[in-house]
């Protein structure tokens, strides 16, 4: 059996997410992650052939650990309580992950996607269609103001909140998961009285 790799994956892409969030999507370069992670160039190329590449999995990462958390709280059979739990995980996931979040904010097409290999592009668009598809199971039932509330209150409102600190180099406060819930409380409570 051979020794495990000093380098792995998860480490390389650590530094490319701490690189993109101190210096955006341009300062995430192959001999960038390779000084930062304190690896070969040889041990980043070794793993992804390329700077798309090493976007990609970057990208797909950050998806995947949010998609997790965000999916538990959309599965929620009460409406109410998965819109605000939704809200809710938005917030907590980012103040985890911070560097994951930036990844996010700085978004797909800016993390050179269209490079991506075939099979990268497909996998985002799978993800993105399932998040679209359980935002839609929750709101089936409602009438289109109530549609577009709970997208305010599920994607829109969390987005905004995570941006308005993350953007301006500030660490997302204790408060601000609770603040999400509230507003995405009262955003429900106001499509089902009107």
């Amino acid at each position: 059996m051979g020794r495990p790799p000093r380098h792995d994956a998860d480490r390389l892409l650590d530094a490319a997410a701490e690189l993109l969030a101190d210096g955006g999507p341009a300062a995430v370069t192959m001999s960038g992650v390779a000084r930062a992670a304190g690896a070969p160039s040889g041990s980043v190329y070794h793993r992804f052939p390329d700077r798309p590449a090493l976007l990609a999995a970057l990208w797909s990462r950050a998806l995947r650990g949010f998609h997790e958390e965000l999916f538990a709280a959309l599965s929620l059979a009460e409406p109410q309580e998965a819109i605000r739990r939704s809200a809710r995980a938005s917030l907590e996931w980012a103040r985890r992950h911070p560097r994951e979040a930036h990844v996010l904010l700085a978004g797909a097409r800016e993390l050179d996607e269209q490079n991506w290999s075939e099979q990268a592009r497909t996998e985002t668009a799978r993800a993105n269609a399932a998040l679209h598809d359980a935002l839609a199971a929750l709101t089936e039932q409602a009438d289109d103001d109530a549609a577009d509330r709970a997208l305010l209150a599920v994607v829109d409102l969390p987005y905004a909140m995570i941006k308005r600190y993350l953007r301006t180099g500030q660490q997302i406060p204790d408060h601000a998961p609770d603040l999400a819930e509230q507003a995405a409380a009262a955003l429900f409570a106001m499509s089902r009285h009107q």
